[in-house]
């Protein structure tokens, strides 16, 4: 018989480790949740080698008191719980107290610190969780963490590491989503000396989203904010040309946590579901919050699931204003359209804050927002280095440089602000009077720089929508080109309309609405046929019968675990095998997240026989035929996207033509 043996503290120690320390990514997570729970509003982190060799993270928060160091480091010592309630009403990002033991005790660590109230600050320093010493020393308020040699005593792991560059990698994408979980602290994150971005910590999360993702990305967000009982979801929704292949660009943080999960996902990728082809997934940078007691954080030591007390309202919530969302924004995609803004001209007012937004996002004062403080007030929190923020600092110019000649009448900002506003980020648009008017006013940026920004026409869209009954007898049909597309004009745009996958929509629109009123045909089928159903099967048939009921079967039980199908849909939504298609649905069903709604293969089945029974490309239309349709699509309170994403429309403005043919000229 074997013995049993009780491990001594340092393996255990090492194999705790392993669930919370994978990789220095893993390292730079808790220390950093540790600082933004310090209340820090700047946080540095510096690596070297990936951060194998070098981890250091810099805040300004509050700090560890003197007497409190040892117990910091000690197994499950935590700050942010008194009892086993606690934990069901977390406001912090770290609570489990393994943080610091577990990277000690596979590292080299060490910590300066200091809080506000002591005079001098402490360095302690932890080798493979054998602490080697405790001094005084001269520090500023907050804490620095330095961790060498990561897996130094566990070779066998830090073999199982990749390449410095990969790991530098895994950081630096942590980094952006610790940025975007937090736009109220200032980040800076630096990667074998060289910087690799800074954020400004002004709460902007659009500005974010620009600075990480780039324009192209910043240019095309819907924003969304709901709140409805218990949750609230805030953020920013991609349009359907931001689609990926994969779910990397889905990014969910649920109570100030970044999380991954697949409740979220799907209800994100449901609400999307009319806008995207089939295996593609959108883009979002969403915050959902709801009570703490609504949802457990305490589900994995590395803290990147969560599990929600009620799923399907969780779901249904974000799915159903994910989709009112897109479905109240403008989605006819604009061709040729060039990187610069179109020079549209509005008097439609815009508060102070969208114009700065706006400032930033199209012009070069973007790329300086954090280094340039004189484009826009705005206060960037650095660790010790109070004497920044202080009020007092004066803007320096060599030469004053003004915008003479540029009129401001394109942008009109609302408040009677439009002088004050427009003057500290555009300059005057007249010179001085005199010297001394000149000081008064101050020079603000360099001619070179001074760009005018208008707000686009394209934005009007949001609030009056194109295609509309109302707007039924301006359209003008010019034709039918390749015997595929129609081209309609509209004011100053002309629309061009693919015939099969908007005729594809107006199929599929009555036939799910067929579908919803249990309005489907059925068929009898004699002798019936027989399906035999495993025990699991027949839990998810049971759930799930009346969805079958509606889609025109008829199923009965006929002994043990068979089951006879009596009846079926009289066109088997484009299948040619009526067990197959049971089966399908069935098996989409056992897959299912538990949430109580219609399985996506139903959809599919619908949209699949909507696309068969439609008008096909390269065929001849009259203009009747095109007008009845194009009335019919009129009517669909989503007329933008056929049910497999495909855009069923798509316009070119006047202005992008008369670029073509050189009649505006940039």
């Amino acid at each position: 018989m074997a013995k049993i043996f009780v491990l001594d503290q340092n393996t255990i120690d090492q194999i705790a480790a392993g669930e919370v320390v994978e990789r220095p990514s893993s390292v730079v997570k808790e220390l950093v949740e540790n600082a933004i729970d310090s209340g820090a509003t700047s946080i540095t982190v510096e690596i070297h080698d990936g951060g194998t060799t070098m981890i250091r993270v810099t805040d300004n928060g509050s700090g560890i008191d003197k007497s409190e160091i040892r117990n910091a480091f000690k197994r499950h010592a935590t700050s942010k719980l008194m009892s086993i309630d606690d934990i069901y009403r977390l406001k912090s990002l770290g609570f489990r107290g393994e943080a610091l033991s577990s990277i000690a005790a596979v590292s080299q660590t060490e910590l300066i610190t200091k809080t506000a109230d002591e005079l001098i600050g402490t360095r302690y320093v932890v080798s493979g969780g054998t602490e080697e010493s405790l001094e005084e020393i001269g520090a500023p308020t907050g804490t620095t963490i330095i961790v060498r040699d990561l897996f130094f005593n566990t070779p066998a792991r830090k073999k199982f590491l990749k390449t410095p560059q990969t790991e530098g990698s895994y950081v630096g994408d942590l980094m952006e989503h610790m940025a975007m979980d937090n736009p109220s602290v200032s980040f800076h994150f630096i990667n074998n000396r060289d910087d690799k971005f800074t954020t400004s910590g002004n709460g902007d999360l659009k500005e974010l989203i620009y600075r990480i993702f780039g324009r192209d990305v910043a240019m095309c967000l819907v924003p969304i904010s709901v709140t409805e009982g218990d949750y609230t979801i805030e953020g920013y929704l991609g349009e359907p040309a931001l689609n990926r292949s994969n779910r990397n660009f889905e990014n969910f943080f649920v109570n100030g946590r970044y999380i991954k999960d697949k409740i979220i996902s799907k209800a994100l990728e449901e609400g999307y579901k009319e806008y995207l082809m089939q295996h593609k997934f959108p883009f979002c940078v969403v915050h959902i919050r709801m009570r703490s007691e609504l949802v457990d954080v305490n589900v994995h030591p590395s803290k990147m699931e969560v599990r929600f007390s009620n799923q399907p309202a969780v779901y249904e919530f974000i799915r159903k204003n994910v989709a009112k969302t897109l479905h109240e924004h403008e989605m006819i995609p604009e061709v040729l359209r060039n990187e610069k803004e179109e020079k549209a001209k509005t008097n439609k007012p815009v508060s102070v804050n969208e114009f700065v937004a706006s400032a930033i996002k199209n012009t070069s004062i973007a790329n300086d927002a954090v280094k340039s403080k004189q484009d826009i007030a705005v206060k960037i929190p650095e660790p010790f280095e109070n004497s920044r923020l202080t009020e007092d600092k004066k803007l320096k110019e060599d030469e004053p440089v003004f915008a003479e000649g540029i009129s401001p009448e394109p942008v009109v900002i609302e408040d009677n602000m439009k002088s004050a506003v427009w003057t500290r980020v555009f300059g005057d648009h007249t010179p001085p009077k005199s010297e001394e008017d000149g000081k008064a006013a101050g020079p603000i940026i360099k001619g070179s720089d001074a760009i005018i920004i208008e707000k686009g026409i394209q934005l009007d869209l949001f609030d009056e929508k194109i295609l509309t009954k109302d707007n039924r007898n301006e359209y003008e049909i010019l034709g039918q080109l390749f015997d595929t597309y129609w081209i309609i004009a509209f004011k100053d745009k002309m629309f061009i309309v693919d015939q099969h996958a908007a005729h594809e929509k107006v199929n599929y629109e009555r036939m799910i609405k067929r579908y919803e009123e249990k309005q489907t045909a059925s068929q009898l089928i004699q002798p019936p046929i027989i399906v035999s159903l495993t025990t699991q099967e027949i839990d998810v048939f049971e759930k799930y019968h009346t969805s079958f009921e509606k889609l025109g079967f008829n199923i009965e039980p006929f002994g043990g675990h068979d089951y006879a199908i009596r009846e079926v849909p009289v066109d088997l939504y484009g299948c040619e095998n009526e067990k197959e298609m049971f089966t399908e649905i069935l098996d989409e069903l056992a897959l299912d997240t538990n949430l109580d709604r219609t399985p996506d293969v139903i959809n599919y089945k619908i949209a699949s026989m909507a696309c068969k029974a439609s008008v096909k490309g390269n065929m001849k239309l009259s203009r009747m035929e095109m007008e009845k349709l194009l009335d019919e699509l009129l009517t669909l309170d989503n007329p933008y996207n056929c049910p497999h994403g495909r855009p069923t429309i798509i316009s070119m403005s006047k202005y992008e033509i008369e670029k073509k043919f050189k009649r505006v000229v940039d």
